[in-house]
């Protein structure tokens, strides 16, 4: 009962905050809103603020996890305010900075929907694809390109996730073996689900075949 309470009280509390955020970018007050943000992120999660900047989503991810439970809802509500935090400082033309912080929301929330994180503040998955979209003009890290493959594979995005799995092959940052693993993880599943996805079986195979006949 106290956990399920703490929680709502969390959650208003955030979508509070967020509202109010919000409000202020309406207002053209950006300085005023990132105080917000730095407030809720050193007082709201038992870590400071910068701490939070500074370690990267898998780190996040293991100091918010007890007795291997991840405490997805408090992820949740720092992947919303670094996007917030990112669009404030687009806003005022810092642009690496808020390409930074893009980034690490989107990760999280590419992380959350792998986990299956249930949507409290925000659906993690369409938070993902938002943000893959705002930031498709720009050239992302191996890492992120690595971590969108597998979420687009979590997501039955299969064809996309190809696409990714093949631009990273190309620039040899994986090797062709890790594609033709996912092909042959992909031929485990039913001819619908491989069509709803963008890709068949036989595309599969065939792909199966070529890569394994090339000389890396």
């Amino acid at each position: 009962m106290f956990q399920r309470d703490y929680f709502m009280r969390m959650i208003g509390q955030m979508t509070e905050a967020i509202g109010q955020i919000m409000q202020l970018k309406r207002e053209m007050k950006h300085d005023e809103a990132l105080l917000i943000i730095d407030e809720l992120l050193d007082k709201r999660f038992g870590l400071s603020g910068k701490l939070i900047r500074s370690l990267s989503d898998k780190d996040l991810i293991g100091v918010m996890t007890t007795n291997g439970v991840v405490e997805t809802d408090n992820l949740q509500a720092i992947a919303v305010l670094m996007k917030q935090e990112a669009e404030l400082l687009e806003s005022q033309g810092k642009e690496e900075a808020s390409f930074v912080h893009y980034l690490k929301s989107l990760h999280l929330f590419m992380r959350l929907s792998l986990l299956g994180a249930a949507p409290t503040l925000v659906n993690p998955a369409k938070e993902a694809e938002q943000l893959l979209e705002q930031l498709k003009l720009y050239e992302l890290p191996e890492e992120t390109k690595l971590l969108r493959a597998e979420w687009h594979e979590g997501e039955s995005q299969f064809d996309q996730a190809d696409n990714v799995l093949h631009e990273l092959l190309e620039d040899g940052v994986i090797p062709k073996e890790e594609v033709i693993d996912f092909y042959r993880r992909l031929l485990l599943y039913d001819d619908e689900k491989l069509e709803a996805g963008g890709l068949s079986r036989e595309e599969l195979e065939q792909g199966v075949e070529e890569l394994a006949g090339k000389t890396q």
